[in-house]
């Protein structure tokens, strides 16, 4: 299987084939929106359970208009049932707040790590990172 790469989201390879992690910087636009959503619609065919790593560090926002994109709609319901666990690192702390409350209610453990944290954040999903990217501080 390929790696997702696109102009904001960047996928960060990890030592666990069941584990999923992206840096994501700048703006996301709609096609970067669908080309993550296509992407792990592909790894929930394949796999029964996946746990994700978000690092949000330079994450400005995103286009509204992915929200009602068919792909990236099938990918959010089915996270629900296929990501056991989701860690957040560096989220704003709206987002953060919202991470806390919807692990309350989801089937799936959600948690943000402050960006100090994030060696915290690979331990929670069970992997760690394996490229050379500066990037990757929790080697």
């Amino acid at each position: 299987m390929s790696t997702l790469s696109s102009q904001t989201i960047k996928q960060i390879p990890t030592t666990s084939d069941t584990v999923y992690a992206f840096d994501i910087t700048g703006h996301v636009s709609d096609d970067d929106a669908e080309a993550m959503a296509e992407f792990m619609n592909d790894v929930f065919d394949r796999h029964e359970k996946v746990n994700m790593l978000l690092r949000l560090d330079g994450y400005t926002g995103s286009d509204k208009d992915a929200l009602f994109d068919g792909d990236v709609i099938e990918s959010r319901w089915r996270s629900l049932f296929k990501v056991g666990k989701y860690a957040v690192v560096g989220a704003p702390e709206g987002a953060s707040k919202m991470i806390g409350f919807m692990d309350k209610i989801l089937p799936v453990e959600a948690k943000a790590f402050e960006t100090a944290q994030e060696i915290a954040a690979w331990e929670f999903v069970g992997a760690r990172p394996t490229d050379a990217n500066p990037t990757s501080r929790a080697s």
